[in-house]
């Protein structure tokens, strides 16, 4: 698997995280490939794993590649006194178009690995804002100023939009062409219908940092083509 470096310097790298991928192995894939042994394999040295991305999340991830940095980089995310930006496919229209979510985030207390928004939950706090609007989908950014586990994911259920493909959240359906181009026919070399996108519609886009130096590191990563795709599908479909 090739892994996209987008920054690198003595004590940092960063890189776009393909969907599907674990970070680091957990104990029920340890022999699954992970970010970063594949990293560790890539750069033939240690590097320290500072945050985290859901498996099926894609986009932006830094690393450290010494102690020193790792230490600097951890209390950063700890203080939240990170800039951490994703973009993510959303069920339904989101109205209004712009806002802030404020709900404490808590473990389900009956579903294992599933979180809920809860009164004596983790403070949690997700500025969102519509960039583009069809009649059953929404395309949106976000902000998050906390770090906890499924964020947004959560945060986007509890007003009723749940990010597309979201099996835990959602209605975990793949995303299919047919569910937004009338008179949808399949060719003759198909019997069943390839999705557009079939994993997690969320991707880390952005992040922004500064080194124990102050310098500013600024990276962005595009849509990956699944999402991209399925975006291109809903305007030119939208209107027919």
């Amino acid at each position: 698997m090739q892994i996209e470096i987008l920054y690198q310097d003595d004590d940092m790298l960063m890189v776009n995280k393909p969907a599907g991928i674990l970070v680091i192995p957990d104990r029920f894939n340890s022999d699954l490939p992970s970010l970063n042994r594949l990293l560790e394999s890539k750069l033939g040295q240690r590097i320290w794993v500072v945050h985290r991305l859901d498996r099926d999340t894609s986009g932006v991830m830094c690393f450290a590649k010494n102690e020193e940095a790792h230490r600097h980089l951890s209390q950063l995310f700890e203080a939240h006194d990170v800039g951490k930006f994703y973009a993510g496919i959303v069920m339904g229209r989101v109205i209004p178009e712009e806002g802030r979510i404020e709900a404490p985030i808590a473990e389900h207390p009956t579903q294992k690995g599933k979180m809920t928004t809860a009164r004596k939950g983790k403070a949690s706090v997700t500025d969102y804002k519509v960039v583009e609007q069809w009649a059953l989908h929404s395309l949106v950014q976000f902000q998050i100023h906390t770090g906890r586990t499924h964020q947004i994911r959560v945060h986007m259920q509890s007003i009723g939009h749940p990010i597309v493909c979201d099996e835990l959240y959602g209605d975990g359906k793949p995303f299919l062409l047919s569910s937004i181009k009338k008179k949808f026919k399949l060719s003759e070399k198909e019997e069943t219908e390839r999705p557009l996108m079939s994993r997690l519609g969320l991707h880390a886009y952005r992040l922004m940092l500064h080194k124990a130096d102050g310098t500013l590191v600024d990276v962005e990563a595009p849509l990956p083509k699944d999402m991209a795709a399925c975006v291109n599908q809903l305007n030119k479909w939208s209107k027919s």
